[in-house]
């Protein structure tokens, strides 16, 4: 019998009693609820046009998330919520596993409900099952590796090697960032006596499956001159926003919500002091590793967010020791809900966006994007679903408004991979051609044949434009009252005749941010 284990009769893994089982309808219940509302995220429509360039990879992420959004909005028919179904059925299984893996260390029924309630109501991985972005694997698969080394330790079988390589390698095909999560993990097994797993062959088989898995990306980013690394740079010296330790640990809070964190703190606690599995101690150590990493390279705050669901596993099953009587237990979990509803509508979009607003205005609280950017009256991934379509149909007006001569050889340029895709996807069944972008993977598809005698614009410098083109007027004008401050309140410019080839030109338009 497993260390505090309850000795009750063998239960079904689909027994409607379990936590598991619940949590994770609920949270797939709240997701079917919500997920359909506002309106497509900027990176997934991005995603989805890359996902039609099939490819080993792409300037900012691995091949895997875009083939797959790709497929879902075809196979969904344009319906968001069933395009995003994916996203919310990772978050739901991601509130059940880490039920689940509270029991594998231990933890009671309490335990059990305290952890997975903790992720359901989460803000970040609230919103990790909203949208369809590289971030929706990477909870999994980092619990999947801490769950299955603590399997390795008790039980000592080989095969879960296998299992750790495959996993790896598959995570590391949406994101890259689970690599610096193994690199935190091995330092954190050199410090404790499973250490001695490094003498053996079977972790260096794991090692090369991962790599052979995610070689072909490799070599796709070694081709095209490591084009994820340069804009990696940029956000580190200025497209993310520096905080200082205490400011990213602030952020963890509103991440996992306050009683969140500190059952994630508790596991950390846990984790280091006396722990039941070497690898809970070498995943505290981690945790720290990447803590200052992520600081101090001016990465985003969620990064660390992944390693969270095996923190509160380990931290639910301690306070389920401290935490004996039924009256401080239902407190608990009563304030762990009444918190989770409170911040619930900050990350999923439950809530008319005219009551959103002065919602969040009564709390006193606005989402930080992590980037330099200036806000409007929405969080940076709300405001990013607003705007699009209206964007395509206002484009698609300036475009039938042109002359066929001048129409046949016309074409939309986007300023960012949000407005390109956002053409390509919206503009298909509008009649528009292809849209042209220098940034990220627009850049490497070029000018698709474009001259520059005619293009299509929003905003921008009207003097930068008599430089470059014969001519230019204002043909239109985008207004999307909730979208960010950026797409909104801008002309649309039809630019005539460039002067310099836009295939020559082609190179000064690249923008890999």
């Amino acid at each position: 019998m497993m260390i505090g284990s309850e000795p009750t009769s063998p239960e079904s893994a689909f027994d409607y009693r379990r936590p598991s089982v619940v949590l994770g309808l609920l949270a797939l219940l709240l997701h079917l609820l919500a997920n359909g509302h506002y309106g497509y995220f900027r990176d997934e429509l991005y995603f989805i046009v890359c996902g039609r360039h099939p490819a080993f990879g792409y300037v900012d992420q691995p091949p895997l998330v875009p083939l797959l959004a790709a497929a879902a909005y075809w196979l969904s028919g344009g319906v968001l919520v069933l395009f995003r179904l994916l996203p919310a059925l990772a978050h739901a299984a991601t509130v059940a596993l880490t039920a689940e893996f509270t029991k594998v260390l231990g933890g009671r029924r309490y335990a059990q409900w305290l952890a997975g309630l903790c992720l359901l109501i989460a803000p970040y991985f609230l919103l990790s099952g909203v949208i369809f972005t590289t971030d929706m694997f990477q909870a999994l698969g980092w619990l999947g590796i801490v769950w299955m080394l603590v399997r390795l330790e008790q039980t000592q079988e080989r095969h879960w090697w296998l299992l750790i390589g495959l996993s790896t390698g598959l995570v590391l095909q949406s994101k890259y960032a689970i690599a610096f999560f193994v690199v935190a993990l091995i330092i954190g097994l050199l410090a404790t006596p499973q250490r001695r797993i490094f003498l053996r062959p079977w972790v260096y088989v794991a090692a090369l499956i991962a790599s052979v898995m995610i070689l072909p990306n490799v070599l796709w980013q070694e081709a095209h001159h490591w084009p994820f690394l340069q804009l990696a740079q940029d956000g580190v010296h200025g497209k993310n926003k520096v905080l200082s330790p205490l400011a990213f640990f602030e952020q963890q809070a509103f991440l996992m919500g306050p009683l969140g964190l500190l059952a994630a703190l508790c596991g950390l606690w846990a984790g280091a002091i006396r722990p039941a599995f070497a690898t809970a101690r070498a995943v505290a150590i981690a945790w720290v590793i990447l803590f200052v990493t992520f600081d101090g390279l001016h990465g985003k705050s969620y990064y660390l967010a992944p390693l969270y669901p095996a923190l509160v596993a380990l931290g639910a099953q301690r306070l389920e020791a401290w935490f004996r009587g039924i009256r401080p237990r239902a407190l608990l979990l009563g304030a762990v809900s009444l918190a989770g509803c409170l911040t619930m509508p900050l990350a999923l979009p439950i809530l008319p966006v005219t009551l959103l607003i002065p919602y969040m205005r009564t709390l006193g609280i606005m989402p930080s994007s992590g980037e330099r950017l200036k806000l409007g009256a929405l969080p940076q991934f709300y405001a990013d679903m607003f705007g699009w379509r209206q964007m395509a149909a206002k484009v698609a007006k300036v475009y039938w408004s042109l002359p066929p001569r001048e129409r046949a050889h016309a074409v939309f340029f986007g300023n960012n991979y949000g407005e390109a895709a956002a053409i390509d996807v919206f503009g298909r069944p509008l009649g528009l051609p292809p849209a042209i972008s220098g940034h990220n993977n627009y850049y490497l598809w070029g000018p698709r044949g474009h001259t520059g005698r005619v293009i299509i614009i929003i905003g921008g410098s009207p003097k930068k434009y008599a430089t470059l083109f014969h001519s230019y007027q204002v043909a239109g004008f985008i207004t999307a009252r909730y979208a960010m401050p950026y797409e909104t309140d801008r002309p649309i410019y039809v630019l005539r005749g460039m002067k310099i080839p836009l295939e020559r030109y082609w190179p000064k338009v690249k923008k890999y941010i």
